[in-house]
């Protein structure tokens, strides 16, 4: 599925509450994602208006693999 061109850092961390991941700290223009269940998951987020597509597919792409879901299966779950 083809990745969504104007998605913003808070959307993108409003969306991946969905699936457990909370945001436990804000430093400057970056959002820390916690996924708490063993073992515990950081990412970082850039909170941009709009992410570029790499930085998007890269952050998908670790939350995938965390998961244990197909990308395009996340993206559909996300943005469908």
């Amino acid at each position: 599925m083809r990745l969504p061109r104007d998605v913003s850092g808070a959307d993108l961390a409003k969306r991946l509450e969905r699936l457990g991941y909370s945001v436990t700290r804000q430093k400057g223009s970056h959002l820390r994602l916690t996924l708490t269940d063993p073992p515990e998951h950081h990412i970082t987020i850039p909170a941009h208006e709009s992410l570029r597509v790499g930085t998007l597919a890269a952050i998908l792409q670790s939350v995938a693999t965390r998961t244990g879901l197909n990308r395009d299966v996340l993206v559909t779950r996300l943005f469908g």
